[in-house]
């Protein structure tokens, strides 16, 4: 896991020694909002196909929203990013998510030298509907078992730290004292065993640690952006050392064919002990409508 921690490091600090130019301000304007919102749709059907197929169809729906304040010497940046997936085959009684996340990031600032800013900043992370495990009986019905659902788990995250921004698509921010907390609802906790690190029976667990955040959003070349965020945690207050840190890296690329059509690529990977022993990845990848604003 060292090695894995360190190569999500590296791939971040690579990519943001590429240049970008920059836009001047419009020093007249204190609040700058934009998003994107994009569709994907993909859709397979098989009849008398001799190589084998089931049939499909699947959806994608993805928000990513900015709004952001900036007068004289403070600085508030908001970003809202919500995505939700089904996908139904023709051989399976259930629905089932291919996309489920809501995260909200808040990061007030106050300058003090340079690129420099005294900063607060809050996180908050949950998904939209529950999700089950999946399995089958000796008789081959497919079964599902609740596991997750709205705010459990969901992981609220804040405290003070010193922000470094040379604009709305490069900074990072360090916050040595930051408080988390895990919520969960404790009817889906395991029997004798912690549920996303909260020990059963409660709905509750409070860390206090250190807090390292990355933003950087190029345009690769003409109509192709790439957004890269990168979070990482330690906690004190559980022995912190390298292969407890909990690392979030998340790659969003966005092709544009024209104004209304686009070839978008999400990923992300969480390397986080309590909800799983070993990586997680999520990877979203279609064509669909997409609409800036």
């Amino acid at each position: 896991m060292k090695k894995t921690a360190i190569i999500l490091l590296c791939i971040f600090g690579m990519i943001t020694a590429q240049a970008q130019e920059e836009v001047k301000p419009d020093t007249t304007k204190v609040w700058t909002k934009n998003g994107n919102f994009s569709l994907l749709f993909n859709q397979s059907n098989f009849r008398n196909w001799t190589a084998g197929g089931e049939n499909t169809i699947s959806g994608n729906a993805n928000i990513n929203y900015d709004f952001n304040y900036k007068k004289n010497d403070w600085t508030w940046d908001n970003k809202i990013i919500a995505s939700y997936g089904l996908v139904k085959t023709k051989n399976s009684p259930f629905e089932k998510k291919t996309d489920d996340r809501f995260e909200f990031n808040s990061l007030l600032g106050k300058k003090a030298v340079g690129y420099w800013s005294y900063s607060v900043f809050l996180n908050f992370r949950t998904q939209m509907t529950r999700g089950y495990i999946y399995g089958k009986t000796d008789t081959g019905v497919e079964t599902r078992t609740p596991r997750t659902n709205l705010l459990s788990p969901g992981y609220l995250t804040f405290g003070p730290g010193m922000l470094w921004k040379k604009d709305n698509n490069l900074k990072f921010n360090l916050a040595p004292l930051t408080s988390k907390i895990t919520i969960v609802d404790k009817d889906f906790t395991l029997p004798n065993a912690a549920y996303f690190g909260v020990d059963e029976g409660k709905s509750l667990r409070y860390e206090l640690g250190f807090y390292a955040s990355g933003y950087y959003k190029f345009n690769l070349m003409t109509n192709i952006s790439l957004e890269n965020i990168l979070n990482v945690y330690s906690n004190y207050l559980d022995k912190p050392q390298l292969k407890k840190m909990d690392v979030d890296y998340q790659l969003n690329v966005v092709m544009k064919i024209n104004r209304y059509l686009s070839t978008n690529l999400s990923m992300q990977a969480i390397y986080d002990r309590d909800a799983f022993d070993g990586l997680q990845t999520r990877q979203v990848f279609g064509v669909g409508l997409n609409f800036g604003f």
